[in-house]
């Protein structure tokens, strides 16, 4: 019997050191990265603790963004280049030498490649460029406080849901502002009707302060609000700068001589440069011009207070932020406080779907802790009837809708549906009847 049982607990001793190669490794606590004291999200690699060297590895990514580098990669060489004015850094993958403004240093970390990512040292990247980090060993914290900025620890445990309104949101374009003169009544009965909470209204400079005052009064005391918008594709590129700066203050000055219910919620920017020329024949100097410009929105309105919206093609994710491969529409959400989808399809599910063309962006919001809105077209297009409603009716679009936010729902970044525009849609619903 002892033999027997020696036996027995020697093949479970066997089994045991076998499976425990094969046993999920507890999962290391979560690192948190802050820069200038707020928090960064990271859709494409989250940071994690090297276990050798005890350093924190970042996607090389994050690392120009945040500390205004630009970054090359040599697939020849397995080398990434950081560069910032006159100082360069040469990082090759899996090599404990680098080179800084061409003097060789030795790292206590290598740069790798961990699931597709290019990861390197935070701390040695960002003192090489003068930024001050701090590790707060309680809560897994870097904070990185660049040149020019006082340090600042923000509050424990960042978000980990998206602030989204209790409301989902239905929105519309208006292009033509001027309806507000002539139709504020109908326009608004017609939004309440259909339970819009956002209109996103084209600014016209001529049209007098007080059109804009009333009609915004009058939204309002309907629970709509109403975003300013504005934009072209030529306002990609930094050379029109001026024209979003006018923009953005016409609705500043506005805002400040409008009483509390008058005022924009916020800044609505319809930039589709990809409908230029120029996108085909010298796409990387439009992209890396669309990224400059939306740069300087963040800039020119921070401290506004005002919300910032943008919108984007459905296929955006398949475009990469230039020398990365880092998704542009992903790129463009950390700028925002909410995208508007252009999902321009009349069939909720299948492989072009509303559902299906969204959800990789769905899935970038989540991650940055952003909205998304999903938008559907009833004008007559030249893409072909199944990006339109056009030639169907407000019921089946309705329909449509209702099968698509079932599906999307489940995204915590989902926020609504918004249907472009005001006045096909109204067009649309006077032949459906």
């Amino acid at each position: 019997m002892k033999r027997i049982q020696r036996a027995g607990m020697l093949i479970m001793l066997v089994i045991l050191l076998s499976t425990a190669n094969c046993l999920p490794a507890l999962a290391a606590p979560q690192v948190h990265v802050a820069v200038d004291g707020q928090y960064v999200s990271f859709p494409d690699g989250a940071p994690y603790v090297d276990v050798k060297s005890k350093r924190t590895m970042v996607p090389v990514r994050f690392v120009a963004e945040r500390l205004g580098l630009s970054v090359q990669w040599n697939g020849e060489t397995n080398q990434v280049t950081l560069k910032k004015k006159d100082e360069t850094i040469h990082l090759t993958i899996g090599q404990n030498q680098a080179q800084v403004n061409g003097k060789d240093v030795t790292l206590v970390a290598p740069a790798v490649i961990k699931n597709k990512r290019t990861m390197v040292p935070l701390r040695f990247i960002s003192e090489a460029f003068h930024a001050q980090i701090d590790w707060i060993a309680e809560r897994n914290l870097v904070v990185v406080t660049t040149p020019g900025h006082a340090k600042v620890v923000p509050p424990p445990s960042p978000p980990s849901t998206i602030d989204r309104t209790s409301q989902i949101q239905r929105g519309t374009w208006i292009w033509n502002a001027s309806l507000i003169k002539t139709e504020q009544e109908s326009i608004l009965k017609f939004a309440s009707d259909n339970k819009l909470t956002t209109i996103y209204l084209q600014i016209d400079k001529d049209i007098p302060a007080a059109a804009y005052q009333s009609f915004v009064r009058g939204a309002k005391e309907k629970q709509i609000k109403v975003e300013a918008l504005e934009g072209r594709p030529n306002w990609a590129f930094t050379h029109n700068q001026n024209q979003i700066r006018q923009f953005i203050s016409w609705v500043k000055s506005y805002n400040a001589a409008a009483g509390a219910d008058e005022r924009f919620e916020g800044l609505h920017f319809d930039i589709e440069p990809y409908i230029l020329a120029e996108w085909k024949t010298k796409n990387q100097l439009v992209i890396e011009n669309w990224m400059n410009n939306m740069r300087f929105i963040e800039r020119e309105t921070k401290g506004s207070g005002l919300k910032i919206t943008l919108d984007i093609p459905f296929w955006l994710h398949l475009v990469k932020v230039p020398s990365s491969n880092y998704s542009f529409s992903a790129w463009l959400l950390e700028k925002v406080d909410s995208v508007v989808i252009m999902d321009y399809r009349n069939a909720a599910l299948g492989n072009d779907g509303i559902v299906a063309n969204a959800k990789t962006i769905l899935k970038e919001a989540s991650t940055l802790k952003k909205n998304v809105i999903v938008a559907v077209e009833t004008a007559p297009t030249s893409e072909g009837a199944f990006t339109t409603f056009y030639s169907l009716s407000t019921g089946a679009m309705k329909a449509e809708l209702k099968k698509a936010e079932e599906q999307l729902s489940q995204y915590p970044s989902y926020a609504g549906y918004a249907i472009h525009n005001y006045e096909s849609w109204t067009a649309l619903d006077a032949k459906s009847k």
